[in-house]
């Protein structure tokens, strides 16, 4: 039997590692809280919305925090051209929203904004590589 291979990405798909940022809680930040996304980025290092649209299925996010269960889900695009994070296939979760996430550089050593439920959360760029 023949192997399977999955249609290779392109080129400008990156892991993207988020850790929390220090906060209230968390004076030193936490590297057991935090994101890895999977997404194009474009030359400026954003979202790549065209390329998002034409692989959607493979732009994911899987939300770490010690002690608990990873959750992978999606990187979908807002009506608005926000970007959020979506779970639950049926629609059950709410989604959590990158802060303005059209607008930043996913480069290592910035920070980016998610708000979680009722809270936004700050979060650093630890390290951008090529899928």
């Amino acid at each position: 039997m023949a192997a399977v291979h999955a249609p290779a990405l392109p080129r400008n798909f990156r892991k993207i590692r988020l850790e929390l940022a220090r906060e209230k809680g968390h004076p030193a930040g936490s590297a057991g809280r935090g994101y890895i996304i999977v997404a194009p980025l474009d030359k400026d290092h954003r979202f790549d919305p065209e390329t998002w649209k034409d692989r959607r299925d493979a732009c994911r996010v899987v939300r770490f925090r010690s002690g608990e269960d990873d959750d992978i889900g999606h990187l979908v695009r807002r009506r608005n051209g926000g970007w959020a994070f979506h779970y639950d296939i049926r629609g059950d979760e709410d989604d959590e929203s990158g802060y303005h996430f059209e607008n930043e550089h996913f480069e290592v050593g910035e920070y980016v904004s998610v708000r979680e439920a009722d809270t936004t959360h700050t979060y650093r760029v630890i390290s951008v590589e090529p899928v």
